[in-house]
């Protein structure tokens, strides 16, 4: 069927809290959690799958913390949801196999930098490049 857990929203808020970081400094997991407002144990747990798939990088020690491995416009919520949730419709037939595809598509179609930039519009905030 279609199933998504609370772990894939904690994981694409965290990873928009992640991306919003405005330097390639690593950031503590502390600050991760408390500005996305996710426990930290369990985004311990989320971030520990996600490090092991190559897309963020951990660094120990007194300026530890995480960063991303792979641009946040390379890594797609439908990836970051079926690391954690397994494989959307896996079994699904019928109708819901038509609505299992309809996410995938969705979900495959929206980056971890445009939930950031989304985010970023919903708040009022405008973001300006250079």
């Amino acid at each position: 069927m279609i199933s998504i857990t609370s772990k894939s929203p904690y994981a694409v808020r965290a990873l928009a809290e992640l991306g919003r970081a405005a330097d390639d400094a690593p950031v503590p997991i502390g600050e991760i959690a408390r500005r996305g407002d996710v426990p930290v144990q369990f985004l311990e747990q989320l971030f520990a799958v996600l490090r092991r798939a190559g897309i963020i990088s951990s660094q120990r020690g007194v300026k530890g913390g995480y960063r991303f491995a792979k641009d946040p416009s390379a890594v797609t919520v439908l990836e970051v949801v079926e690391l954690l949730d397994g494989p959307l419709g896996r079994d699904a037939e019928g109708v819901f196999a038509d609505a299992a595809a309809a996410a995938r598509g969705v979900l495959a179609g929206v980056t971890i930098a445009e939930v950031i930039e989304r985010e970023a519009r919903e708040a009022g905030a405008t973001m300006y490049y250079i």
